[in-house]
């Protein structure tokens, strides 16, 4: 029976264990800065329910790599409603952060002025999107609100191991080579699916050289809101040996009506993998941008083999 300061005598008592000396000791987990300027989401695309819990599930994913981080989220099309546009969540950042500042002034706290960036905006994409960035930096710049913007979140080794996953989910791929167990449906050549005009599609190309070295097929990128991209790739991989294609989408999921998705696997004849959503590597992406952009130094976000 216990004790009101502890176990009754002979019972273990489970003590902290220390710290492992030496350079080989765990690191300290890292936590948001006092007084860090928030982390906006931009997200692009018509608001929907679907894209909220996507986008919420994001910051939940920043927010557990780094407590005490302040996310909040900005929809580019948003009704400044149910969905905040990306304009006035920045606005409200500062004055939240104004706010703060006065009220410990009032109470005779020695607090600092605020200065330097209200918020670091990290754009929702998986590519570049030269429209879509263009119109996330106008709305910073229409809020006159000292805010940095972020690049986009690829390419990045663990892009390639998210299109993977999602790949293996519908069936299209090996989920882990080293087993070989048996696919009947995995595709012996992906068409990766790309939003944002050429650059978007050699960005994607960069991801597809990590997709197929882990798949060991040809990976080729395509253009799905140009006409023919997706059918002249998959003639192309088609010619070159391949019989059963898949169409793995290079996006987060809010980019694009799914729609789109659909006739453009129609239209190369073969299935498609479902966007990247919230793959837990999108909100660590999501995060080393925003610290790269702080300065601060993270744990280093790693692709893994899929097991």
């Amino acid at each position: 029976m216990s004790s009101p300061t502890g176990p009754a005598s002979g019972l273990p008592v489970r003590m902290p264990r220390p710290r492992q000396p030496g350079r080989h000791r765990r690191p300290e987990p890292l936590a948001a800065p006092e007084g860090a300027p928030a982390l906006v989401l931009a997200v692009p695309g018509t608001p929907a329910a679907a894209t909220r819990s996507l986008a919420e599930e994001v910051v939940s994913i920043a927010r557990s790599e780094l407590p005490g981080l302040d996310a909040r989220i900005g929809y580019l099309d948003g009704d400044d409603s149910e969905f905040p546009t990306l304009q006035a969540v920045l606005t409200h950042a500062a004055e939240e952060r104004t706010a703060r500042y006065e009220q410990a002034k009032a109470a005779g706290i020695d607090a600092k002025e605020p200065d330097g960036p209200v918020a670091v905006v990290v754009p929702l994409l998986a590519g570049p999107d030269s429209a879509l960035l263009r119109r996330i930096r106008q709305a910073v710049m229409d809020s006159r609100i000292a805010a940095d913007l972020t690049d986009v979140l690829g390419p990045h080794p663990l892009l390639a191991e998210a299109l993977h996953v999602r790949l293996s989910e519908a069936g299209l791929a090996r989920a882990d080579r080293a087993r070989l167990f048996a696919v009947t449906t995995a595709a012996d050549g992906i068409i990766l699916g790309a939003v944002g005009g050429e650059e978007a599609v050699q960005a994607a190309g960069i991801t597809g050289m990590l997709l197929a070295a882990r798949l060991a097929v040809p990976v080729m990128a395509a253009a799905l809101d140009q006409d023919g991209s997706i059918a002249s790739i998959a003639d192309q991989l088609r010619s070159s040996g391949s019989q059963q294609l898949a169409l793995a989408p290079y996006l987060i999921g809010p980019e694009i009506d799914p729609a789109v998705i659909e006739e453009a696997a129609k239209e190369a004849g073969c299935s498609a993998a479902e966007p990247l959503g919230p793959y837990p590597a999108i909100g660590k992406l999501v995060l080393a941008k925003y610290t790269t952009a702080l300065g601060i130094a993270p744990q280093q976000a790693q692709g893994a083999p899929v097991r």
